[in-house]
Protein backbone atom coordinates (compact mmCIF):
# COMPACT_ATOMS: atom_id res chain seq x y z
CA UNK A 1 0.00 0.00 0.00
CA UNK A 2 3.18 2.36 0.45
CA UNK A 3 4.28 4.73 -0.77
CA UNK A 4 0.42 4.86 -3.02
CA UNK A 5 -0.34 8.12 -3.39
CA UNK A 6 3.30 9.54 -0.97
CA UNK A 7 5.53 8.68 -3.98
CA UNK A 8 3.41 11.40 -6.40
CA UNK A 9 3.33 15.08 -6.65
CA UNK A 10 4.83 17.18 -3.88
CA UNK A 11 6.02 14.26 -1.28
CA UNK A 12 6.56 11.62 -4.13
CA UNK A 13 9.58 14.44 -6.13
CA UNK A 14 10.47 15.01 -2.23
CA UNK A 15 10.95 11.20 -1.56
CA UNK A 16 12.62 10.45 -4.72
CA UNK A 17 15.16 13.28 -3.84
CA UNK A 18 15.89 11.79 -0.60
CA UNK A 19 14.57 14.92 1.58
CA UNK A 20 12.88 12.14 3.48
CA UNK A 21 12.40 8.51 3.14
CA UNK A 22 9.87 5.48 4.27
CA UNK A 23 10.61 2.20 5.20
CA UNK A 24 7.86 0.17 5.59
CA UNK A 25 7.31 -3.28 7.72
CA UNK A 26 5.60 -6.30 7.51
CA UNK A 27 4.17 -7.25 10.91
CA UNK A 28 3.19 -10.89 9.47
CA UNK A 29 7.16 -11.40 8.82
CA UNK A 30 6.90 -11.85 13.06
CA UNK A 31 3.82 -13.75 12.80
CA UNK A 32 2.78 -16.89 14.15
CA UNK A 33 2.58 -20.40 13.02
CA UNK A 34 2.72 -21.80 9.68
CA UNK A 35 0.06 -18.87 8.51
CA UNK A 36 2.19 -16.26 10.08
CA UNK A 37 -0.58 -15.54 12.02
CA UNK A 38 -0.61 -11.83 13.64
CA UNK A 39 -4.21 -11.91 15.81
CA UNK A 40 -6.38 -13.81 17.74
CA UNK A 41 -9.70 -14.15 19.24
CA UNK A 42 -10.72 -10.97 21.92
CA UNK A 43 -10.01 -12.22 25.47
CA UNK A 44 -13.57 -12.17 26.91
CA UNK A 45 -15.35 -12.80 24.15
CA UNK A 46 -16.52 -10.33 21.15
CA UNK A 47 -16.44 -9.93 17.71
CA UNK A 48 -13.56 -9.67 15.95
CA UNK A 49 -9.55 -10.05 15.70
CA UNK A 50 -6.97 -8.67 17.79
CA UNK A 51 -3.65 -8.01 17.38
CA UNK A 52 -1.01 -9.83 19.38
CA UNK A 53 0.95 -8.08 21.75
CA UNK A 54 4.14 -10.30 21.14
CA UNK A 55 3.72 -10.08 17.17
CA UNK A 56 3.24 -6.23 17.14
CA UNK A 57 6.38 -5.72 20.03
CA UNK A 58 8.82 -7.60 18.05
CA UNK A 59 7.98 -5.95 15.06
CA UNK A 60 8.49 -2.43 16.66
CA UNK A 61 11.29 -3.51 18.22
CA UNK A 62 12.79 -4.60 14.79
CA UNK A 63 12.27 -1.01 13.67
CA UNK A 64 12.77 0.54 16.68
CA UNK A 65 15.79 0.27 19.30
CA UNK A 66 15.27 1.22 22.78
CA UNK A 67 17.38 4.69 22.10
CA UNK A 68 15.44 5.30 19.23
CA UNK A 69 14.24 9.69 19.76
CA UNK A 70 11.34 8.82 17.15
CA UNK A 71 8.16 8.85 18.84
CA UNK A 72 5.87 5.45 18.33
CA UNK A 73 2.44 6.37 16.85
CA UNK A 74 -0.82 4.00 16.40
CA UNK A 75 -3.03 5.62 14.20
CA UNK A 76 -6.91 4.44 15.92
CA UNK A 77 -10.32 5.99 15.77
CA UNK A 78 -9.72 6.26 19.82
CA UNK A 79 -6.72 8.80 19.94
CA UNK A 80 -5.94 12.33 19.73
CA UNK A 81 -7.26 14.23 16.99
CA UNK A 82 -4.08 15.02 14.03
CA UNK A 83 -3.78 19.01 14.30
CA UNK A 84 -1.65 21.36 12.48
CA UNK A 85 0.55 21.88 15.16
CA UNK A 86 0.89 17.90 16.34
CA UNK A 87 1.63 17.84 12.44
CA UNK A 88 4.01 20.98 12.91
CA UNK A 89 5.80 18.95 16.18
CA UNK A 90 6.37 16.12 14.16
CA UNK A 91 7.63 17.62 11.04
CA UNK A 92 10.08 19.48 13.34
CA UNK A 93 11.11 16.25 15.01
CA UNK A 94 13.70 13.30 13.94
CA UNK A 95 11.01 11.20 12.78
CA UNK A 96 8.24 8.49 13.65
CA UNK A 97 7.38 5.20 13.97
CA UNK A 98 3.78 4.79 12.67
CA UNK A 99 1.94 1.87 13.63
CA UNK A 100 -1.00 1.18 11.32
CA UNK A 101 -3.80 -1.43 13.27
CA UNK A 102 -5.87 -3.40 11.68
CA UNK A 103 -9.38 -5.99 12.74
CA UNK A 104 -10.76 -4.70 15.94
CA UNK A 105 -7.69 -3.37 17.19
CA UNK A 106 -4.53 -3.78 19.07
CA UNK A 107 -3.87 -5.57 22.59
CA UNK A 108 -3.82 -2.82 24.94
CA UNK A 109 -0.07 -4.40 27.03
CA UNK A 110 1.45 -3.01 23.78
CA UNK A 111 0.23 0.17 23.37
CA UNK A 112 1.28 0.64 26.64
CA UNK A 113 4.52 -1.52 26.97
CA UNK A 114 5.62 0.54 23.80
CA UNK A 115 4.76 4.01 24.70
CA UNK A 116 2.48 3.85 21.65
CA UNK A 117 0.73 7.94 21.43
CA UNK A 118 -2.72 6.55 19.72
CA UNK A 119 -3.87 9.41 16.93
CA UNK A 120 -6.80 9.86 14.94
CA UNK A 121 -7.70 11.38 11.99
CA UNK A 122 -11.77 11.91 12.33
CA UNK A 123 -14.67 10.42 13.90
CA UNK A 124 -14.87 7.78 11.88
CA UNK A 125 -13.53 4.00 11.30
CA UNK A 126 -11.80 2.81 8.46
CA UNK A 127 -11.06 -0.62 7.68
CA UNK A 128 -7.20 -0.48 8.65
CA UNK A 129 -4.53 2.37 9.88
CA UNK A 130 -2.73 2.52 6.36
CA UNK A 131 -4.72 5.31 4.79
CA UNK A 132 -5.01 7.43 8.16
CA UNK A 133 -0.73 7.19 7.86
CA UNK A 134 -0.66 8.21 4.87
CA UNK A 135 -3.54 11.11 6.01
CA UNK A 136 -0.51 11.89 8.77
CA UNK A 137 2.67 11.35 6.66
CA UNK A 138 1.78 13.81 3.63
CA UNK A 139 0.41 16.53 6.03
CA UNK A 140 3.90 16.54 7.45
CA UNK A 141 5.80 15.82 4.62
CA UNK A 142 4.76 18.62 2.86
CA UNK A 143 6.03 20.99 5.87
CA UNK A 144 9.43 19.98 5.68
CA UNK A 145 12.14 21.99 4.18
CA UNK A 146 12.61 22.30 0.61
CA UNK A 147 9.51 20.36 -0.15
CA UNK A 148 6.80 23.31 -0.80
CA UNK A 149 8.18 26.02 -3.92
CA UNK A 150 7.77 28.82 -1.05
CA UNK A 151 7.95 28.55 2.88
CA UNK A 152 5.18 30.82 2.92
CA UNK A 153 2.59 28.60 1.28
CA UNK A 154 1.49 27.15 4.43
CA UNK A 155 1.77 30.12 6.43
CA UNK A 156 -1.94 31.15 6.01
CA UNK A 157 -3.67 27.69 5.47
CA UNK A 158 -6.41 26.52 7.68
CA UNK A 159 -5.58 25.78 10.74
CA UNK A 160 -2.17 27.54 10.88
CA UNK A 161 -3.86 30.61 12.63
CA UNK A 162 -6.56 29.24 14.39
CA UNK A 163 -8.89 29.73 11.38
CA UNK A 164 -9.76 28.37 8.54
CA UNK A 165 -8.53 30.27 4.83
CA UNK A 166 -9.94 32.48 3.29
CA UNK A 167 -11.56 32.35 0.03
CA UNK A 168 -8.94 32.24 -3.03
CA UNK A 169 -9.98 33.74 -7.40
CA UNK A 170 -7.82 33.84 -10.20
CA UNK A 171 -8.66 34.26 -13.95
CA UNK A 172 -11.16 34.85 -15.62
CA UNK A 173 -12.39 38.02 -13.56
CA UNK A 174 -15.89 37.62 -14.28
CA UNK A 175 -17.03 33.23 -14.81
CA UNK A 176 -20.87 32.59 -14.94
CA UNK A 177 -21.96 35.77 -13.74
CA UNK A 178 -19.81 35.79 -10.51
CA UNK A 179 -16.80 38.54 -10.01
CA UNK A 180 -14.09 38.31 -8.36
CA UNK A 181 -14.24 40.43 -4.81
CA UNK A 182 -13.41 44.07 -6.11
CA UNK A 183 -11.21 44.62 -2.97
CA UNK A 184 -8.90 41.44 -4.56
CA UNK A 185 -8.60 43.95 -7.40
CA UNK A 186 -7.82 46.89 -5.92
CA UNK A 187 -4.16 46.46 -5.13
CA UNK A 188 -4.54 48.26 -1.59
CA UNK A 189 -2.68 45.10 0.35
CA UNK A 190 -4.06 46.78 3.38
CA UNK A 191 -7.34 46.30 2.81
CA UNK A 192 -6.83 42.75 1.07
CA UNK A 193 -5.44 41.48 4.55
CA UNK A 194 -8.14 43.12 6.47
CA UNK A 195 -10.72 41.33 4.37
CA UNK A 196 -8.94 37.87 4.35
CA UNK A 197 -8.89 37.87 7.85
CA UNK A 198 -12.52 39.12 8.00
CA UNK A 199 -13.60 35.85 5.41
CA UNK A 200 -11.29 33.43 7.22
CA UNK A 201 -13.15 34.47 10.77
CA UNK A 202 -16.35 34.53 8.99
CA UNK A 203 -15.81 31.14 7.59
CA UNK A 204 -14.78 30.03 10.88
CA UNK A 205 -17.57 31.42 13.22
CA UNK A 206 -19.93 29.54 10.36
CA UNK A 207 -18.34 26.36 9.76
CA UNK A 208 -16.07 25.49 12.84
CA UNK A 209 -17.13 27.70 15.89
CA UNK A 210 -15.19 25.38 18.08
CA UNK A 211 -11.75 27.04 16.75
CA UNK A 212 -12.90 30.30 18.03
CA UNK A 213 -11.95 31.72 21.41
CA UNK A 214 -14.88 31.41 23.97
CA UNK A 215 -16.26 35.04 24.00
Amino acid sequence: MFPGPLGVSLCGEALARGTWSLEPRDIREFGRGRHRAVDDTPAGGGPGMVIRADVLSEAIDAASPPDDPRPRLLMSPRGEPLTQGLVRELAGGPGAIVVCGRFEGVDERVIEGRGLREVSIGDYVLSGGEIAAMVLLDAVVRLLPGVMGAASSGEEESFENGLLEYPHYTRPRDWEGRAIPDVLLSGDHGRIARWRREQARALTKARRPDLLPEG
